[in-house]
């Protein structure tokens, strides 16, 4: 009799895993012809039109190094609001600087400031659950994203990855950090990590809002509307931006096609910082036929240093076609290298949540802000310039030669790609 329930719930589980292991959309499965170059006004042309909001002008953007830098210029901008915060993250533990941004949020929701937070479960869940009674206690609106329920049980593996502070509609943040002790200081030891946040001003600040806006959308059935989330915006620049996302639930090949375009008009030069580095077979492709027609790829990824180590195995795995091809691959020394960055021919300039891997590709919510600026692509050249001081390059010879161990558990951590 116990036959018929038992074979269901299995069958249910089955079912679930499925569900939660895919997107439920076709991937991108051929290469992307090279039509145009970087420099060639298609290049602008496309990237605006196939990922979703038009390139914009009239915007200023400023790097922020390590949290010594970013931290105290999102706590300000939390502290300048006169109408609207909102605010949407992946990472979120306990510690002081958690406790920071959590009072100071507070302190604006008192004073009648419009506060709304968004903070992934899964991410928050080493959050003191304190910060959460301070902020709704205080006014703001707290919503914890895909909080485990039984109507979202098919969304359980569809996390918010995406990176977003907008103060007043005016100023936006994104770029890497989390809220935790990790990203604190300036990369000074191993407990400390290196990271990269931007602080964004002009017109594609209403891009990131919009992002932000999409999620929230899907969490409360809410649309937070009008001038004190979209005020009409002066140009603070003369840099050239869009900001664009992707999920599960639609567009989700969105970030894969942004580096895939990217990386195919490349001509002179590609610098990618990524924390978590695991790209498929199309992308390995992408990148080997870059080299092999001149351009000079440099890759940083973490070294023995990283917080999860399965990752760094499936990464060293699938570097052997890279190396061949001539592409400088670099391990970050001091401490984890939790740098999202790409760099095109000192003009494209990517900055966001996303890895450059499968869950970022296919199953994360993710959002990426482009920015078209030679200025501001060089000054990130630098900075790029500067952490390959502080890695150590892996030759082929060095590749070839790894120990056996190594070598034998990549044959099996590639199983895991999918979730990596």
């Amino acid at each position: 009799m116990l036959t018929i329930p038992i074979t269901a719930f299995v069958t249910l589980v089955i079912i679930l895993v499925i569900a939660n292991l895919s997107s439920g959309e076709k991937k991108i499965e051929h290469k992307i012809d090279r039509l145009y170059a970087s420099d060639d006004p298609q290049f602008l042309r496309s990237m605006g039109l196939l990922l979703g909001p038009p390139v914009i002008s009239g915007n200023r953007f400023e790097m922020l190094l390590n949290g010594d830098r970013i931290f105290p210029s999102m706590l300000e901008g939390i502290r300048s609001a006169r109408r609207t915060i909102t605010f949407e993250t992946f990472i979120y533990w306990s510690g002081e600087i958690g406790e920071q941004f959590a009072q100071a949020l507070a302190d604006k929701a008192r004073e009648g400031i419009a506060v709304h937070v968004l903070l992934d479960w899964v991410g928050s869940s080493k959050m003191d659950k304190r910060y959460l009674d301070m902020l709704r206690d205080a006014g703001a609106e707290v919503i914890q994203y895909h909080k485990p329920h039984w109507t979202g049980l098919g969304r359980m593996n569809d996390r918010t990855h995406r990176k977003l502070l907008v103060i007043d509609g005016h100023i936006g943040f994104t770029g890497g950090v989390g809220i935790a002790p990790e990203w604190t200081g300036h990369a000074q030891d191993e407990k400390h990590w290196r990271d990269t946040h931007f602080r964004v001003e002009g017109p594609v600040v209403g891009h990131m809002q919009a992002v932000f806006m999409d999620n929230w959308v899907k969490a409360t059935g809410n649309v937070l509307h009008g001038p004190a989330y979209f005020p009409a915006v002066e140009p603070m620049g003369d840099g050239l931006a869009h900001m664009f996302s992707s999920s599960p639930s639609g567009g989700s090949d969105d970030m894969q096609l942004m580096y895939l375009m990217a990386i195919t008009a490349a001509t002179h030069s590609i610098h990618l910082a990524s924390a978590y580095f695991v790209p498929d077979k199309l992308t390995i492709n992408a990148i080997v036929e870059a080299a092999k027609r001149g351009v000079k790829v440099r890759i940083i990824m973490p070294g023995k240093r990283i917080d999860t180590h399965t990752v760094r195995e499936a990464s060293r795995a699938c570097w052997g076609d890279l190396l061949r091809a001539g592409v400088e691959m670099y391990e970050y020394q001091p401490t984890m290298f939790h740098c999202k960055l790409l760099v095109v021919d000192e003009y494209l300039v990517s900055v966001g949540s996303t890895n450059f891997d499968n869950r970022s590709f296919k199953l994360n919510d993710e959002a990426n802000l482009n920015i078209y600026d030679r200025d501001f692509a060089r000054q990130q050249t630098a900075a790029f310039a500067d952490d390959i001081k502080k890695s150590q390059q892996i030759t082929l010879e060095a590749w070839m030669h790894r120990p056996f161990t190594e070598k034998l558990i990549e044959k099996f951590v590639p199983l895991l790609d999918s979730q990596l």
